[in-house]
């Protein structure tokens, strides 16, 4: 028996010193210390022996076993060490720059200056409830306004956000008053994809709620941010607008960079880009978020990140931006 492990480790040793891939030495492994290897059936035949030969060499077969693993695994190590002895860095290569997405350079654009003027960047739910998605924001169950958010509901009762406006609520319940926030991120509705829509874009709310708020604070801040992040003169206008959890609400719209405002398929012909919804909080949301409507007031707004991601960059068609397309990724570098 002794002689016959003997033979069997210096076999395995023998095998393992010609091979030169990791798949060689794997196969040597399964042959030697594998389920159909003599090992593994000398150490299976070790209840059919006596007693005093299951005490004589039950212990010898495990020591055994144990060293042939070590001498595999050992040829392991040594394989990757070598493996990595073959790389030379002295060999020059082309090294390609990664590059920011265009939504996400404007994102970081709006949320740096929002928090130049003191707003706290806070992030909500992608999949969310009825509750935060439209009833805490003043549109309940069979409410007109749901059927202008064709929306994703899912299997466990819950639905991707139709807007980012949710997050409003998650923040009052969570700081209270006063209070200062944006929040960037994906949102998701079931539209029919065109130039100008898609199912999944990106939206930042921002909101504002304290003692004394009007709506020229809200048109200086939608104002300073638009001339901001686009860096150029932009033509703008604000029209009503309805929206069930801001009153009075307003949409404010930019003059389309694409065509000047003399009419594309990306403004519908019109000239002008809803870009800016937005609005005085409305009390029933303030109530839903714990606050009292008596002693505080707010604003709120939404802007469109993909939107203005294509006025910035002049991008004629919102499908490109979700596209995956590298060469168009590529326009956006920043060194």
């Amino acid at each position: 028996m002794e002689k016959e492990l003997e033979n069997l480790k210096e076999a395995l040793r023998n095998e393992l010193a010609e091979t030169k891939k990791e798949a060689d030495i794997l196969n040597v492994k399964s042959k030697y210390v594998g389920k159909k290897s003599r090992i593994f059936e000398l150490l299976s035949d070790l209840k059919n022996m006596s007693v005093d030969d299951k005490r004589k060499y039950g212990s010898l077969m495990n020591v055994t076993k144990k060293e042939m693993e070590m001498m595999v695994s050992d040829a392991l190590e040594n394989l990757d060490s070598q493996s990595s002895n073959l790389f030379d860095d002295t060999i020059e290569f082309e090294k390609e720059l990664g590059s920011l997405h265009p939504i996400t350079i404007v994102a970081k654009e709006v949320t740096d200056i929002l928090k130049r003027m003191g707003f706290t960047v806070v992030s909500g739910h992608e999949m969310e409830t009825e509750y935060y998605n439209f009833e805490a924001l003043n549109i309940p169950k069979d409410h007109p306004a749901r059927d202008m958010q064709d929306t994703y509901y899912l299997d466990n009762g819950m639905l991707l956000r139709t807007q980012t406006s949710g997050d409003q609520i998650h923040s009052m319940e969570r700081f209270g008053a006063p209070l200062r926030i944006c929040s960037p991120g994906r949102t998701f509705r079931n539209e029919d994809l065109d130039a100008n829509h898609e199912n999944t874009f990106f939206q930042i709310e921002g909101m504002v709620i304290d003692e004394g708020i009007s709506i020229g604070n809200l048109m200086y801040v939608m104002k300073l941010v638009l001339s901001e992040v686009l860096k150029q003169e932009v033509d703008i206008r604000l029209r009503p607008g309805f929206f069930p959890f801001t009153e009075p609400s307003y949409e404010m719209d930019i003059s389309c960079t694409i065509c000047g405002g003399s009419g594309c398929p990306t403004c519908k012909n019109s000239g002008w880009i809803e870009l800016i919804p937005g609005g005085m909080v409305h009390p029933n949301v303030l109530r839903s978020g714990g606050i009292d409507p008596d002693k505080y007031n707010g604003f709120a707004f939404g802007i469109g990140l993909t939107r203005l991601a294509m006025m910035k960059y002049k991008i004629n068609d919102i499908r490109i931006l979700n596209s995956g397309d590298i060469r168009y990724l590529e326009n956006f570098r920043i060194d």
